[in-house]
């Protein structure tokens, strides 16, 4: 169960020539996908692009009207290979996943794409996201569009330009015979505008047709020598016929006055960073209107040299406007320029940060640090002025506490960690790899379980190092997202092979939740398109693993302590494989809340359990605060002047998983929590016995209170 539906947005996808398409970037793509004749589609969910896996999931039936095929792939290798239908067929196929860590992943298949070139046109469509939004380490995909020889675009972010670069990618894609990348950041999968429809149009040659008429051409197999001519036809033909392409095309743009003393060169992608920086300084208006040349770059790699070099003539000074780093188009230009002997001065990095995300007051201090220095007389008087600088930002750190992520509220994770910290409270620190997912989360406080990571499915291979015996087992854990991208082959399998000694703790909350909550092959939900119900502990016997457990309810925290303690010093021989399962919670949420409300509504009784703290048993050592760090459990002043410590308290978000009394009873802490079951819609029996208790509790309430008062007046 994805974390959103798009079952409603989806029907725009059916908008016809001349209509008014409004929506999000990432439907505004799936559309422009359509309309231009894609044959099938694929990918791997990662921020910021996940919900794009959702569009198409949603849309499999107007996908099938159509006769396009759609895959969610088992990770980005497996999509990047399925682009293979465009080598020997005229399809045009597009795939889509997460920025670098995405291409990375899929860098074997994508490298061996470009080398044997495409027949049909091949897009990637890839959700960069550096900066603030990025989950990931900062890296650009650009480097990769450079070692394979890919095209990248990198459109202007707004609807009209981005479906405007799906069917330029594709037309690019097949007059060079190369795959290319579309990259679209999370400003642009999330931006909302609209733009005039077109007809959908199927594919004029489907993967079902292709498949009654089989083609291969050995010249494309990746092989000698025909790699070491596929390397000559890139250079010979294919970067100067996409260099023609671009330019012929118009698919990188020019906005503001012909000529100019100074210009701006810049990704597509920080286009509307710059428009803002220079409204602000005065020197462009709200509908784009520019003192200042631009030349905006669509297609950030290959550069069209000629292009660039009419830009530059003339001018004394360039900013180019990169974000990330290193600096590969800063690089590329300056080379031309020296080349040619061009006189323009090239700024960028000196007066743009090297790394970090390009906000608006970033672009604002750049671009005017720019302009100050090459042309200021280009800025207002009052920008000119000395003690006109823009206020001080606050700083937020200062006044807003750090918010690093954690656990969800109920999340079925929080207590394998507490189980395990539990564990290391009796037999000392473990050397504990972690993996991609919610459950990396531990590593900070109040767990501090799991020091490094090494990629989507890698964290039982990264105790590598460590299997070869010692003091403890060292502990790897990785999540049921991460088994089935990456992990079955490469970490369990690397563990049976080397007959490994480690204790490895699959966690398997029934989704690939971090990504959304798609489903994956262990999911327990029925999917009406996929195949789910395929067990994590069967998969691992089946690859040789002979000591594995299945825990089916994680919350039961002394359950899952004594099979960690079991995992750790049986004498058994090779990987010891726990698989701790249950439900995400947001999942579980998601389904039962809707049903309840109704229920409810309908008058139906429902009993939800909900927890709390006894004030005056509580202690206020918040020991079950360390061991379970549930957002609803907080702290609370009693009021009672004698007690100068908060006591335990359980707020109004609490989902009644029980997880805080489960982690007080084993690590035998304070009985203070309890649990209430919370009807609606009683029976009359239930209301009877209700108003018997109330009365009851009422009438010892008042006896104790009356009995107080009395001791106070003798006293």
């Amino acid at each position: 169960m994805a974390e959103r539906s798009f079952a409603e947005e989806v029907k725009k996808l059916r908008l016809g020539a001349g209509e008014q398409f409004t929506g999000e970037g990432i439907l505004a793509i799936t559309k422009a996908l359509l309309e231009n004749s894609v044959g099938y589609v694929g990918g791997y969910q990662g921020a910021p692009i996940s919900h794009l896996m959702d569009v198409l999931a949603d849309a499999e039936d107007i996908l099938s009207d159509l006769g396009v095929r759609f895959e969610a792939n088992a990770s980005e290798a497996a999509a990047t290979a399925m682009l293979a239908a465009s080598v020997h067929y005229p399809i045009r196929g597009a795939v889509t996943y997460k920025g670098p860590v995405g291409v990375n992943v899929a860098s074997d298949a994508l490298a061996n794409l470009a080398s044997s070139g495409v027949t049909g046109g091949a897009l990637i469509i890839v959700g960069e996201d550096y900066g603030e939004g990025s989950s990931i380490m900062q890296e650009r995909s650009h480097a990769f569009a450079m070692k394979s020889q890919v095209w990248l675009l990198d459109p202007r972010p707004n609807l009209p330009s981005i479906v405007k670069a799906v069917g330029q990618g594709f037309a690019l894609s097949e007059a060079t015979n190369t795959p290319v990348m579309l990259m679209v950041r999370i400003r642009s999968c999330h931006v909302t505008g609209s733009f005039t429809a077109a007809d959908n149009r199927p594919p004029p040659l489907t993967v079902r047709d292709a498949l009654s008429n089989p083609r291969s051409d050995y010249s494309r197999v990746v092989l000698p020598p025909m790699s070491y001519v596929q390397e000559q036809d890139k250079i010979r033909n294919r970067w100067p016929k996409a260099q023609a392409h671009i330019a012929t095309h118009g698919l990188n743009e020019r906005f503001g006055p012909a000529d100019g003393r100074i210009g701006i060169v810049l990704q597509g992608g920080m286009y509307n960073g710059v428009i803002r920086a220079l409204q602000r300084l005065g020197l462009a208006d709200i509908y784009g209107d520019t003192q200042v040349p631009l030349y905006v770059m669509n297609v950030t790699y290959p550069v069209v040299n000629t292009e660039f070099l009419d830009f530059a003539k003339g001018k004394d000074a360039l900013l180019v406007v990169e974000e990330g780093q290193p600096d590969f188009i800063e690089q590329a230009l300056g080379a031309i320029l020296y080349k040619e002997g061009a006189g323009p001065v090239l700024h960028g990095k000196d007066m743009l940060p090297i790394a970090g995300e390009y906000t608006g007051q970033v672009m604002l201090d750049g671009v005017e640090a720019f302009i100050r220095k090459a042309a200021p007389e280009m800025l207002p008087a009052q920008v000119r002025a000395p003690n006109s600088a823009a206020p001080a930002l606050p700083d937020l750190a200062k006044t807003v506490p750090i918010r690093p992520p954690g656990f969800c509220t109920g999340c079925p994770e929080r207590p394998i960690f507490a189980a395990l910290k539990l564990v290391e409270q009796q037999s000392g620190k473990h050397q504990i790899a972690a993996d991609i997912g919610c459950h990396l989360f531990a590593s900070l406080p109040p767990f501090e379980i799991g020091g490094a990571t090494m990629g989507y499915g890698l964290g039982p291979a990264s105790n590598g190092a460590f299997d070869g015996g010692g003091e403890r087992r060292p502990i790897a854990i990785i999540g049921d997202g991460g088994f089935w991208h990456n992990g079955l082959s490469t970490s369990f399998g690397n563990a049976v092979y080397n007959k490994s000694d480690g204790v490895i703790v699959v966690v398997d909350n029934h989704y690939s939740a971090a990504t959304g909550g798609q489903d994956v092959m262990s999911s327990r939900a029925q999917n009406r398109s996929k195949s789910t119900g395929h067990p994590i502990a069967e998969a691992v016997k089946g690859i040789g693993v002979t000591w594995v457990r299945q825990v089916d309810r994680t919350y039961d925290v002394p359950k899952l302590r004594a099979v960690l303690n079991d995992a750790l010093t049986t004498s058994h021989e090779g990987p010891k494989v726990i698989v701790a399962s249950s439900e995400c919670m947001l999942n579980r949420q998601r389904r039962e809340r809707p049903l309840a409300a109704k229920a409810i509504a309908e008058g139906r009784r429902v009993e939800k359990p909900r927890f709390g703290v006894d004030e005056d048993i509580c202690t206020g050592d918040h020991a079950c605060i360390r061991l379970s760090g549930c957002p609803s459990l907080s702290l609370k002043r009693t009021g009672d002047p004698l007690r100068d410590d908060p006591v335990a308290h359980i707020d109004q978000s609490c989902v009644g998983c029980g997880n805080c009394g489960e982690v007080a009873d084993a690590a035998v802490l304070c009985p203070s929590f309890y649990r209430a079951d919370v009807v609606h819609n009683p029976g009359p029996w239930e209301r009877a016995m209700a108003r018997l208790r109330t009365a009851i509790i009422s009438r010892l309430q008042a006896r104790r209170d009356g009995r107080r008062a009395a001791q106070a007046g003798l006293a």
